[in-house]
């Protein structure tokens, strides 16, 4: 299993069973800690489901005196009796308490990690045997044109007769632990195909030469002196055809997160053997809207962890702190004084960081978006509706090159996913279930078709252009475009009675309004009191038992009744909406201060067990409108009754209003305009439903705190530049809306 899955997977089984394997590679198993009889072993044999994903069947069987546990997804592994009907797999921080029946029959085991309890069901007494098919491991330095030597790991089916193609993923997280007994749970589908699996250190990372350099801009092409990740992922292919035999003569390349990035790259000028790559999660403009970045609000928590854990070693250095980070960000003060604390200030991108606030050339030229003036290779980009870390990136790919792509090799699925999700089998985000696997789904259906049809001409990649999961119906679909040319764009107007309208044009204003009632809504902004990004404590990103993973599906109740939170709501729908397409936010507002950060949320609020309301007010347009009788929606559980779902949200940094590069001090108190993506949204708000629609100045330490004083530099203010400030959204205010027929 690669650094892959888990860093950026987050996929919590598939952690512990790789850390399952690697200990058991390394040492023998240590001898048991209790001793349970061999002939009361089968009674724990069979197969089992977990409750909430039961899609991944887990075979328990045993062999004379040991018990063993396995899935398609994992290795093969021991379990070692801890205490009566407790087992644990060997140096692994993972233990399973089975459960009888009044009888004394085993029916199912709990499943404890990290201090969270899951149950799995038993659904038959016979075990399963898995298929796998057996690889073999090959290392090598492989040279570049400047002389540097990059390390690989090669996996091969043990026998194979026809020449395969290669695929290949080049990363900066680490590749020893890609063994023949990793590749399987992995890669199932892919590795049932049969490639020659190629995964590469990337310069300057764990045991390749040269110096790493994050996001390294792309050179000029044009001198075959100069180096970067494509012209290093070309001297590869060069490579890898001419000394590894019985090959086909074809690439594909992918990768997730940093190593979208590289597939990305590998797709620039490429080698002409590279004929297909899978870009998922690329960082595409860390600046603009991925990692570091959005629309100029500097991601203060994970801009600290991530420079820390990957530019501190050669290995990855990810690490804990010992509080919330809530107030370890505050209590610094400023990310100038967070970062002297833990060393950032010394690190190459975080010096970047003070050096370059603004969207300069240092930042321009590692977008990756410029260099894509078309598809040079068939290309499956892949996001996640709620990715944490890369929503931006793979969305802005495909757009830049959709107007270019006369061939039609330009394809993108976007699911109901986080950050890398889609390699691992489950059917729900958080508590948001969906209703089946859709991460098996984009792997059965898409990507391995995909690579299976440009590598070995085989038939069954049937995709025409987009395919996106549409949350709240919970279901695939497919478009010739995206956004797709059905949705009409429809706005949502935010009233200054807290209301929604849904209108073709701006609603005039209502005779029922209050004579002398302010034409607005107005709150107080405090950086010394900032709107928490997800429930408190905050942990470190990567650390064990994090909640980043998931904190975009959180319930946004957790921050409604703050008085600095701006909420309009509708009444419950009495019909179904969907949105399909880029949501845009359009807000008119002013600040008494000369600064200020713009957070807009639209959100899915789940109804009660039941609700009674009115229609909903219109103007000329469509309206939505609420039933007068009783209404709950068919997607309600009562352990999600009043649920705040946040469809997507984003930032925008108020003294970019007129330049990303040049930014400028607001003028307090005046009315200005402040335009900018939410991103793309396959949402439907069912019938019961309201629609809520959130604004705020903070999203705290997710985002550094804007002093709403306007400073060269925010990074660098000191306690004093902080002050509070009087916001105020106007009736003109709006998203506009992508409105399904």
């Amino acid at each position: 299993m690669t650094m892959r899955a888990r860093y950026l997977f987050a996929f919590v089984f598939l952690f512990t069973c790789s850390a399952i394997a690697i200990a058991q590679e390394a040492a023998p198993p240590p001898p048991p800690k209790f001793q349970i009889a061999p002939d009361k072993l089968p009674a724990y044999a069979g197969q089992y489901t977990y409750d909430d994903d039961p899609d991944l069947v887990r075979s328990i069987s045993f062999d004379g005196s040991r018990l063993f546990a396995e899935s398609l997804r994992t290795p093969r592994y021991e379990l070692l009796p801890q205490a009566e009907d407790t087992f644990a797999p060997p140096n692994a921080p993972v233990s399973f308490k089975f459960l009888r029946s009044a009888d004394g029959k085993v029916t199912g085991f709990n499943r404890i990690f990290a201090g969270e309890t899951t149950h799995a069901s038993k659904i038959s007494d016979q075990p399963l045997k898995f298929n796998k098919l057996e690889y073999t491991r090959q290392e090598v330095m492989i040279p570049m044109r400047d002389g540097i030597k990059l390390h690989a790991i090669i996996l091969r089916p043990k026998d194979y007769s026809a020449p395969l193609p290669f695929l290949m993923e080049r990363t900066p997280y680490g590749v020893d632990g890609n063994t023949p007994e990793s590749i399987n749970p992995g890669e199932p589908e892919l590795a049932a195909s049969r490639y020659i699996f190629v995964f590469e250190d990337i310069r300057g990372r764990y045991k390749s030469e040269g110096t790493f350099l994050m996001s390294r801009p792309m050179a000029d092409h044009h001198d075959p002196k100069l180096i970067d990740e494509s012209t290093d992922t070309y001297d590869t292919v060069d490579w890898l055809l001419k000394n590894i035999p019985n090959n086909n003569g074809r690439v594909g390349v992918h990768g997730v997160s940093y190593g979208g990035f590289l597939a990305m790259a590998a797709g620039i000028d490429p080698h002409p053997a590279v004929k297909a790559i899978s870009p998922q999660a690329p960082m595409i403009d860390v600046w603009m809207g991925d990692d570091f970045f959005h629309n100029g609000a500097f991601r203060e928590t994970y801009g600290y962890d991530y420079i820390l854990g990957m530019e501190s070693s050669k290995e990855n250095a990810f690490s804990k702190l010992d509080e919330d980070a809530y107030d370890f960000f505050l209590h610094s003060g400023s990310f100038e004084a967070a970062a002297k604390k833990g060393g950032v200030d010394k690190l190459p991108t975080g010096v970047a960081f003070f050096q370059h606030p603004s969207y300069d050339e240092f930042w321009h030229a590692r977008g990756v978006q410029w260099h894509l003036n078309q598809p040079a290779v068939p290309t499956l980009m892949v996001g996640g509706f709620w990715d944490q870390e890369d929503m931006f990136g793979p969305q802005e790919a495909y757009a830049k090159l959709e107007p270019h792509d006369a061939h039609h090799e330009n394809f993108m699925v976007i699911g109901p996913w986080n950050h890398g999700q889609w390699g691992g089998t489950t059917r729900h985000l958080g508590d948001i279930q969906f209703g089946e696997p859709t991460t098996d789904e984009f792997r059965k259906r898409y990507e391995a078709p995909f690579f299976a049809h440009y590598l070995k001409d085989e038939n069954g990649f049937t995709l025409k252009n987009a395919a996106t999961f549409e949350s709240g119906s919970n279901r695939w679909r497919e478009y010739t475009h995206w956004p797709p040319l059905e949705s009409k764009s429809q706005n949502l107007y935010l009233s200054a009675d807290g209301s929604l309208v849904l209108s073709s044009s701006e609603p005039k204003k209502s005779s029922s309004d209050k004579k002398g009632a302010a034409n607005y809504r107005e709150y107080i902004s405090d950086p010394a009191n900032p709107v928490p990004y997800r429930h408190r404590p905050i942990q470190a990103t990567y650390s064990q038992g994090s909640k980043w993973f998931t904190w975009m599906v959180e319930d946004q109740r957790f921050v409604s009744d703050r008085p600095d939170v701006a909420t309009w709501t509708t009444p419950p729908l009495d019909h179904d909406v969907t949105i399909s397409g880029d949501v845009i936010a359009d807000l008119f507002a002013s600040t008494s201060g000369t600064d200020a950060d713009w957070v807009v949320k639209l959100i899915d609020e789940y109804p009660e067990a039941a609700s009674t309301s009115s229609a909903v007010s219109s103007a000329s347009g469509p309206s939505v409108s609420a039933s007068s009788s009783t209404s709950t929606s068919n997607s309600a559980s009562p352990n999600m009754a009043g649920y705040q779902l946040m469809v997507n949200g984003e930032i925008f940094r108020g003294r970019y209003r007129k330049s990303f590069e040049h930014p400028e001090a607001i003028p307090a108190d005046q009315v200005l305009e402040y335009r900018f993506s939410l991103h793309a949204a396959d949402h439907t708000f069912l019938k019961g439903h309201r629609i809520k629609v959130q604004v705020q100045n903070t999203w705290f330490p997710l985002y550094d705190r804007n002093p709403q004083k306007f400073l060269p530099n925010i990074m660098t203010a000191s306690p004093g530049d902080f002050a509070k400030a009087t916001q105020r959204i106007y009736p003109a205010s709006h998203l506009i809306l992508p409105v399904a027929p």
